[in-house]
């Protein structure tokens, strides 16, 4: 859900990025990469390891200059105006930032006397995000004491402290217990309600699906498919039905007909006293249960799925994978001919 206020405090766009190229070497990291976040939202950028999330989050947020393209920061451009664009932004990383020399509270207190904060703003403050990310019980324990997801919580409340209009999160739950993920989702959405935009890098499917009005699938260095979860989900196909028989006997019979009655061959999946179909038309759903019942055939169970975001990641990225293979087998041609 897209915050208006923010939008109208800052312009529609928090990011418009336009052909970003990074290459290492002979590494192109980064190959063309085109993103457009609306201010006031959460976008998220999926993709495998090495696809070049991280590489584009840092060329975003003035910590690495592109090869080339451009990129824009509410309006102001990463390269001639960095000064202001890092007055906008948030960013943290994979790794803590915190020293494990001192305290929680320590931590807490010194980023915000950094930011500006007077003593009692400070200690104030490091008192809410303490308590804000469970680590109350916590606060004065030397960081050497921390396991790694006390850790990452300390290194992610720091990065809030001043709450920017754009906070990068690259890959903020990495390392987080199932509980702690939850609470750092919500922790993500209160700040988008109170005026926040974040562009959210991640491996965990089902926190892109949770969180982002919009998704970005990087692969290879180069966008492979953007938009809600919903379109992602569409593009790959339609929804599936999902039969369970009581009996196995009757598998062949119900089988046949699913494929008459649903029109369809190839697609049909039949195992382990189940049927899996893609359902182009529910209307004809109820054709078939009736054909069922009058063939004596009775049904354990009965679903209507949509793909998930697993499946649309899969799909996507194997696409990319295997235009890759194809790529090397052309240039393989080439030599030999």
């Amino acid at each position: 859900m897209i915050n208006k206020k923010t939008v109208e405090k800052y312009g529609e766009w928090a990011v418009e990025a336009n052909g970003l190229v990074k290459t290492f070497g002979a590494n192109r990291a980064v190959d063309g990469v085109n993103l457009k976040v609306k201010a006031g939202s959460i976008y998220g950028v999926l993709g495998p390891n090495g696809a070049g999330k991280t590489t584009t989050i840092r060329m975003l947020a003035t910590l690495l200059r592109a090869d080339a393209g451009t990129a824009r920061i509410f309006g102001y451009d990463v390269v001639k105006e960095p000064q202001v664009v890092r007055q906008l932004i948030g960013v943290t990383g994979q790794y803590a930032s915190v020293d494990e020399s001192l305290s929680a509270t320590e931590n807490l207190i010194i980023f915000s006397r950094l930011l500006g904060l007077g003593r009692k703003e400070a200690r104030d403050k490091s008192v809410e995000l303490l308590e804000e990310f469970g680590l109350t019980e916590a606060a004065k324990r030397p960081l050497k004491n921390f396991s790694g997801g006390m850790r990452r919580r300390l290194d992610l409340a720091a990065s809030l402290i001043a709450q920017p209009p754009l906070i990068f999160l690259d890959e903020p739950t990495t390392g987080l217990d199932p509980r702690t993920r939850n609470q750092m989702w919500d922790t993500i959405r209160k700040l988008v309600k109170t005026g926040s935009t974040v562009l959210l890098t991640t491996q965990y499917l089902q926190e892109a699906d949770e969180l982002a009005d919009r998704i970005a699938v990087i692969d290879q260095g180069k966008v492979v498919a953007e938009g809600t979860v919903d379109e992602l989900k569409q593009s790959i196909g339609t929804s599936s039905l999902h039969l369970s028989i009581q009996n196995s006997k009757n598998m062949a019979d119900a089988r046949r007909l699913v494929e008459a009655i649903l029109n369809v061959k190839s697609a049909v999946s039949a195992e382990g006293g189940k049927i899996t179909v893609p359902l182009a038309d529910a209307n004809r759903v109820t054709d078939l249960l009736i054909a069922l019942r009058e063939e004596g055939i009775k049904l354990a169970e009965l679903s209507v799925q949509k793909p998930t975001l697993d499946e649309v990641f899969l799909t996507i990225t194997e696409k990319g994978e295997k235009n890759v293979l194809n790529k090397s087998f052309e240039k393989y041609k080439e030599v030999r001919a």
